[in-house]
């Protein structure tokens, strides 16, 4: 019979420990709904993320980190299993990084375009250009081109252009080219502190504050489309992955409610990012 009593004691003590690690574990639970997206510096620095990860939150109840950085290593970070979901701008690099099998799918989200910015005065002759005539002059100049180069998105297409101007940078750089190996604010505080020229995305020039005595030089070339993507990275490689909230956000950026809380962020009046989760890009 004591034997009896004390195994129902034992029982009891058992049940009420589960019980209790149950509630304590209840709050961490609670906590881990949350993701990391490693994305550009111009969807963070042009402050789309803090317009847009507050009505993510507000629809989904997900706390998201956004890292920061050059698409390059945004994508590096979601090859090392560093992030849930990739957010950047290289279509041909994005493309590679699903067809290697990290990301699971690639969805389009949004565009917007390519500027070069210069000098008001513009010393080496490029307004109203296309972006290769303007290159070809400035690579035959002494007038200062910060580059980012960092490997990012805008630096990616940098290249493209450089190329396309039949000037290979790698081999030999202009007289007046300078790289920072920095994100896209740092270049454009560079640009104005050097009344230099620099390729920046029109998202990330609208917010900036500081331009000196830097506009738009060249812009509306076809050429410089600037399209961004969303990846969820693949829990195949990466188990840890939060598939479920990671998904979550892929589905609400492209989703109608997403789409339209892209479109209504402006500055001054005018949209940074335009939605085009519905095409091909």
């Amino acid at each position: 019979m004591r034997s009896m009593h004390k195994t129902t004691r034992r029982h009891g003590l058992l049940a009420f420990l589960t019980v209790a690690l149950l509630a304590l574990a209840a709050p961490g639970q609670a906590q881990d709904k949350s993701i990391i997206v490693a994305s550009t510096t111009s969807t963070e620095q042009s402050g789309l993320f803090s317009h847009l990860l507050p009505a993510f939150k507000k629809d989904q109840g997900i706390d998201v980190r956004v890292v920061a950085v050059g698409t390059g290593q945004a994508l590096d970070m979601g090859r090392r299993g560093d992030a849930d979901v990739v957010f950047v701008h290289d279509t041909a690099a994005e493309d590679k990084f699903v067809g290697e099998g990290f990301g699971v799918k690639r969805f389009p989200v949004m565009y917007n375009d390519f500027v070069l910015i210069g000098p008001k005065s513009d010393p080496a002759g490029i307004k109203g250009g296309d972006i290769t005539a303007a290159l070809a002059k400035l690579g035959t100049s002494t007038q200062s081109f910060i580059s980012r180069g960092d490997k990012s998105g805008t630096h990616a297409a940098e290249l493209r252009y450089w190329k396309a101007a039949n000037i290979d940078v790698a081999a030999a750089k202009p007289a007046g080219y300078k790289e920072c190996g920095c994100a896209m604010g740092p270049a454009l505080n560079l640009a104005a502190q050097s009344n230099a020229y620099v390729l920046a995305d029109r998202g990330t020039w609208l917010s900036f504050k500081s331009r000196a005595d830097l506009a738009i030089l060249v812009e509306g070339d076809k050429r410089l489309f600037n399209q961004y993507g969303v990846m969820l990275v693949n829990p195949a490689k990466h188990p840890h992955v939060k598939t479920d909230v990671g998904q979550q956000f892929v589905e609400w950026v492209i989703s109608p409610s997403g789409q339209a809380a892209i479109a209504n962020y402006k500055i001054e009046g005018e949209q940074l990012f335009f939605p085009n989760a519905n095409s091909k890009q």
